[in-house]
């Protein structure tokens, strides 16, 4: 057999090949890249798409269902003019729903036909998606056994988006090989943890932005208590932990996190424009939990919306109804400030005194223990919205929380929260005043 006629019957094996767009040089592929995609895997397409075809219908009579409560002006629909909060996070659960239906037929038509390539890039738009519908099913339902198939869902997206391609696979084993070499030439001439590229300062890799995580949540608990102490509450110690486990307040660590990514080109900028982002990316984050824990859990923790400048009423908190506020902006911008100019060159020499051999058993390690907080977290809140809600616990998950994390203890814990069932947009919160 000639050359030209072993390429031409790759090209025939591999249906990749027929995409347009498609840049792999038939020559060029290996032997696995020759295969198709296992059985059991096209079996998998092939119920995907079944469920995305039989889900449209069912979508379409939903939806026309939610047509005729809001024409009707049913109360479950409309205060007065304005929509309810469960409706609006139902009809936007339900159109990201649609969507999923539309990608998970194409999804499982590229997985029943080994289409590889494309099949790893619908897997990543399907995870988006799936995270999407996660959250919103937390915020309508709370957590329970409904997130269990999404879950599953989106375990099997993970594995095949890293797995299906097997040009992208090993893409990043080749990447990964480059990086551990920089790695260690980097250590060796003290530049470890830093861009190399000179675009930015801190290399965004998983184990610095984990380590930036970790000591901001403890530093942003420190400067909680110290604030109420000296200004709030002159004298009075409150814990402000936000995790059920230690000495941790997520919200700080998640911000430095995304100050850090926002920030890490301008590094070299002037003041003004570092606090600026700083203080838009701060005050944005902050008020998108604040809605986001309240929808879900009916949980505050702090509000402004009686604050005050010095004779007006505050823009920005009545903008964001009470969920941030100027002063607060302002803080979000003077801690970016300090942070991207004094604190993480200082906090990744701290990162770096982490040794070589224990750096990434280390993480995993701790990166497993701070998800099961967080999980656990979750869960306690969950029930504690369940049992100001007058839900008895029903299951011996419910039951294991209500024993050991029990109202009490929740508020003793979450000493600024308090949870209003009726401000959640939980489909099974009180509705009226008891």
């Amino acid at each position: 057999m000639t050359s030209s006629t072993s390429a031409a019957a790759g090209t025939a094996s591999n249906p990749d090949y027929d995409l347009p767009g498609n840049d792999l040089d038939p020559n060029n592929l290996t032997a696995e890249q020759r295969k198709t995609i296992p059985l059991v895997v096209r079996v998998y397409g092939a119920l995907c798409a079944l469920d995305g075809i039989i889900a449209l219908p069912l979508m379409g009579a939903y939806f026309g269902i939610i047509l005729y409560r809001l024409a009707m002006g049913q109360e479950s629909v409309l205060i007065g003019t304005d929509l309810t909060l469960t409706f609006t996070m139902t009809a936007i659960g339900s159109v990201l729903t649609f969507v999923s239906s539309v990608a998970l037929i194409i999804f499982g038509w590229t997985l029943v036909k080994s289409y590889r390539r494309d099949a790893g890039r619908w897997a990543y738009a399907l995870i988006v998606m799936t995270v999407g519908q996660i959250l919103i099913d937390v915020m309508l339902q709370g957590i329970g056994a409904h997130l269990i198939r999404p879950a599953i869902q989106l375990a099997i997206l993970t594995g095949l988006s890293t797995s299906i391609d097997p040009t992208l696979r090993e893409e990043r084993e080749l990447q990964r090989h480059l990086r551990d070499l920089e790695d260690r030439v980097a250590a060796a001439g003290g530049m470890l943890g830093r861009d190399l590229t000179g675009e930015g300062y801190i290399k965004l890799n998983f184990f610095n932005l984990f380590w930036v995580f970790m000591v901001c949540c403890v530093l942003g608990l420190i400067i909680e208590v110290i604030f109420h102490m000296v200004y709030v509450e002159p004298g009075a110690y409150q814990d402000r932990a936000g995790l059920l486990f230690g000495p941790f307040s997520p919200i700080y660590g998640f911000g430095a996190v995304l100050l850090t990514i926002a920030l890490n080109r301008f590094y070299k900028k002037s003041f003004v424009i570092i606090f600026l982002v700083s203080a838009v990316i701060g005050g944005v984050f902050e008020a998108a939990v604040s809605w986001w824990m309240q929808t879900s859990f009916g949980a505050i923790a702090w509000s402004y919306s009686y604050e005050l400048l010095p004779g007006v009423p505050d823009p920005m908190a009545i903008l964001f109804a009470g969920r941030t506020s100027t002063p607060f902006m302002l803080m979000w911008g003077t801690l970016g400030l300090f942070w991207i100019k004094l604190c993480l060159p200082r906090l990744l020499k701290l990162i770096n005194l982490i040794p070589w051999k224990m750096r990434y058993s280390l993480t995993t390690v701790v990166a497993a223990l701070m998800l099961t907080n967080g999980v656990m977290t979750l869960q306690a809140l969950d029930c504690w919205f369940c049992r100001e809600s007058g839900i008895a616990p029903s299951s011996p998950v419910e039951e294991f929380y209500a024993e050991h994390f029990d109202n009490a203890y929740m508020e003793h814990r979450f000493q600024s929260m308090t949870i209003h069932p009726k401000t959640s947009s939980r489909v099974d919160s009180p509705k009226t005043e008891a």
